[in-house]
């Protein structure tokens, strides 16, 4: 049987033009990219041109990207980077803020902010999943420390308003972070215009490979280091830089794909799916959302039973965030967004890549329509809530 992939939020494929680069790259540059001899300037001279390259797509300044091990990493080291030093610097209790929908990379990094003694602020979102710029302003403090709030939601693609909430905190004299691992790569991206202060991405989101992501950090921003070690990537991020993976990201980050017309594949997805199995809904704001990203809700129908019936019938996709994977517990991002617990255990997220085709997708709606079919006639669920496949 051949297996199709639309579980792109998880991790995507290496691209084949990353591959050829990362094997060749693998046996050419293995010297240690602060050595002073040949070997060694052949990798630094590597590493500050993945180093250019990623600056350009993001719209900053070389000096303004640090390499990391991905998007968990950059997360970290801008939340206690940012946070832990406001301590040391100001000599006064935290306060930071945060919204209800965020990657556990963020939600676990304040939940260890508040055991230190922080206070937070857990900013709620609407049915659509976003969060409201005049709540962000409502919950600014003199000792606020950091904002940090995502860009695209992994589970639904939900864009938030990252520009206004910006301009919130550029007024406060607050420094804002952003989480854009879902973004970064799949929409255009300029920090600058954005106006945020931190942005994090991960290359295994945009085709390459997993173990390497970037931080921007805008020029004047301060950080407390994570890892401690010598002075690499000017100081804030100690650790021998990974050159052969910061040229797989910048490689990645410069491929130019038509995620438009991706998106216009993920829609034809969702009218499929919506006109021919009764009792289906889509999760969140269908305008401001990532191109790759469907949640759809499948009425009396475990989102788990979905996934297996879908894997058995050769399509990947996925119950919720994979950092999640195996948790029996409904998804929070569908719970903050004002969806029953059962609601969000009988979702089901879809998230296309570059691989995908209209052929793939019509397969996947005609085995969505079977599956539900049969899930529905199979469960007990079904008889009480009149619900036909």
């Amino acid at each position: 049987m051949q297996h199709f992939y639309f579980d792109h939020n998880a991790a995507s494929p290496v691209a084949p033009e990353v591959l050829r680069d990362l094997a060749d790259a693998m046996g050419e540059v293995y010297g240690n990219a602060s050595s002073i001899h040949h070997f060694g300037q052949a990798a630094r001279r590597r590493l500050e041109g993945a180093r250019r390259t990623v600056a350009a797509r993001l719209g900053c300044s070389e000096r303004e990207i640090v390499f990391s091990s991905g998007g968990t990493e950059s997360d970290n080291l801008a939340i206690f980077g940012v946070a832990r030093l406001s301590v040391a610097q100001r000599g006064h209790s935290r306060h930071v803020v945060t919204s209800t929908i965020e990657h556990p990379a963020v939600l676990n990094a304040f939940a260890q902010l508040e055991r230190e003694g922080a206070e937070i602020t857990w900013l709620p979102v609407d049915r659509a999943g976003r969060v409201s710029v005049e709540d962000v302003r409502r919950a600014l403090r003199p000792n606020t420390a950091l904002i940090s709030v995502m860009h695209a939601n992994n589970e639904t693609g939900v864009l938030q308003p990252i520009a206004e909430i910006a301009e919130a905190a550029q007024a406060a004299g607050v420094p804002f972070h952003c989480d854009g691992v879902q973004a970064g790569g799949r929409i255009a991206v300029n920090v600058r215009e954005l106006g945020v202060d931190l942005y994090s991405i991960s290359g295994h989101k945009f085709g390459a490979p997993k173990g390497v992501g970037a931080l921007y950090v805008r020029k004047g921003v301060e950080l407390a280091p994570l890892l401690y070690g010598g002075r690499h990537e000017r100081g804030r991020r100690a650790g021998t830089e990974n050159v052969v993976g910061a040229g797989a990201l910048a490689r990645a980050l410069a491929l130019d794909f038509d995620w438009a017309a991706l998106a216009a594949l993920r829609d034809r997805l969702e009218a499929g799916i919506l006109e021919r199995v009764p009792g289906t809904m889509v999760n969140g704001d269908r305008t401001h959302r990532a191109p790759n990203t469907s949640n759809i809700r499948f009425e009396a129908i475990e989102g788990e039973a979905m996934v297996i019936a879908l894997d058995l019938r050769g399509y990947a996709v996925s119950s919720g965030s994979a950092c999640s994977s195996g948790a029996v517990e409904p998804s929070h991002v569908l719970l903050a967004m004002g969806l029953s617990p059962d609601e969000a255990r009988s979702s089901v997220r879809f998230s296309l890549g570059p691989g995908n085709t209209a052929e793939q997708v019509d397969g996947l709606i005609e085995a969505v329509q079977a599956s539900a079919a049969h899930l529905r006639r199979i469960s007990p669920v079904t008889l009480l809530s009149g619900v036909a496949g």
